[in-house]
């Protein structure tokens, strides 16, 4: 989808116009991130980032922090526990 908006030269002077459109993307993509809008997955694929660390690079450098609660913390240490319970095999 394509948007034109008017943007008052005041604020425009201040950017580069060649990154403008992109600079746009990226601050409404932190937005909706940041109100939960849309996903961590989603801001990867909207961006075009190759990874969920990448994803994480992108909003610790916009200092939008990283959704991730105690459900979360739950899940990852049941996910620990399954993964240490698991039998490991070593050659000899």
């Amino acid at each position: 989808m394509q948007i034109t908006i008017d943007l008052p030269d005041e604020l425009i002077q201040h950017f580069d116009r060649d990154l403008l459109a992109c600079e746009i993307l990226e601050a409404l993509v932190i937005q909706a991130y940041q109100t939960e809008k849309i996903t961590h997955v989603e801001v990867g694929r909207i961006l075009g980032l190759p990874s969920r660390w990448a994803v994480d690079v992108f909003l610790k450098q916009h200092n939008a922090d990283l959704h991730y609660d105690e459900a979360d913390l739950e899940r990852d240490r049941t996910t620990l526990q399954q993964l240490r319970a698991k039998p490991t095999s070593s050659a000899l």
